[in-house]
């Protein structure tokens, strides 16, 4: 199983890439820890670019405290999606 998993472009700055393939992702949750894992010792970095971005499932939003255990499926796409201010 594999899942494709798109980056903010801070988060594709710091890691150099910005997409990831995982394999063997059954949820959101593992998606989280893996991508978490690939900053290594910079793990903080990575909790600190995500405390602003939400996760989104094949265009569709996802909550981080109710759906980390949605399943997912082979060839899904979840997206860190960047908050955006204006005014």
């Amino acid at each position: 199983m594999s899942v494709t998993v798109e980056l903010t472009y801070d988060l594709a700055k710091a890691l150099g890439s910005r997409r990831l393939k995982l394999e063997g992702t059954p949820t959101l949750r593992q998606v989280l820890a893996l991508t978490r894992e690939r900053f290594g010792a910079e793990g903080a970095t990575f909790d600190q670019l995500t405390r602003v971005t939400a996760l989104v499932v094949n265009g569709v939003l996802a909550s981080r405290t109710h759906s980390q255990d949605t399943p997912l499926q082979d060839g899904d796409r979840v997206s860190f999606l960047k908050a955006a201010a204006g005014g």
